[in-house]
């Protein structure tokens, strides 16, 4: 079978592309987790904010696209389980539940299923799709993480949204931006390649 029919058939995502078996999705999986756990050590800590400027909501909107709402979810979750278990793999090498961004995490793994579900109707193929999907993505992280911000910390929702969301919109932009031109990109480099 070559990789263009493959590549184009109704319901694929990225991952979808190597040779099915057991042991790629274990591999796949892991590897999503471990990309989030790097991800979460890209870590910059802004003066008077409580949530840090992290990789994080990109790998996980880039896991779940090019893993699919199943193995995205499951990626994001053995993440989550091993963090809580102690690794310190959070954001600035935290570990535990409870923290006040737990939140995000636990977002981030619902946006990850999302954006997988999208991705397999195609979300991931064009600019314009998949930037809806990254909006949408990073409207499930703060849907859930704003709120459990205001709840850990005492804050009102307002102040939550101003401290937890409000100044990392740039930078989801950015990030959106890239996904935008890597995931299409991909899908026509490997699209030519067949």
């Amino acid at each position: 079978m070559s990789t263009a029919s493959v590549t184009f058939r109704p319901g694929a995502v990225l991952a979808d592309l190597l040779p099915a078996s057991r042991t790629r999705d274990v591999l796949l999986v892991s590897g999503g987790a471990a990309l989030m756990g790097v991800a979460a050590q890209i870590a910059v800590k802004v003066p008077g904010l409580v949530v840090p400027i992290t990789g994080q909501t990109f790998a996980a909107l880039l896991v779940g696209t090019a893993l699919g709402a199943r193995r995205g979810f499951l990626s994001m979750a053995l993440y989550t389980l091993v963090g809580m278990a102690g690794v310190p793999w959070f954001a600035e090498g935290t570990s535990g539940a409870g923290g006040a961004t737990f939140g995000y995490v636990l977002g981030m793994l619902l946006a990850s299923t999302l954006v997988g579900a999208l991705a397999r109707r195609g979300a991931d193929r064009s600019v314009a799709r998949t930037a809806g999907a990254m909006v949408l993505g990073s409207a499930v992280i703060y849907a859930v993480g704003v709120p459990y911000l205001a709840l850990a910390t005492g804050m009102s929702l307002s102040a939550a949204v101003a401290a937890g969301m409000t100044p990392f919109l740039v930078g989801d932009a950015l990030k959106a931006a890239l996904a935008m031109g890597v995931l299409p990109a991909a899908w026509k480099l490997l699209g030519r390649k067949g």
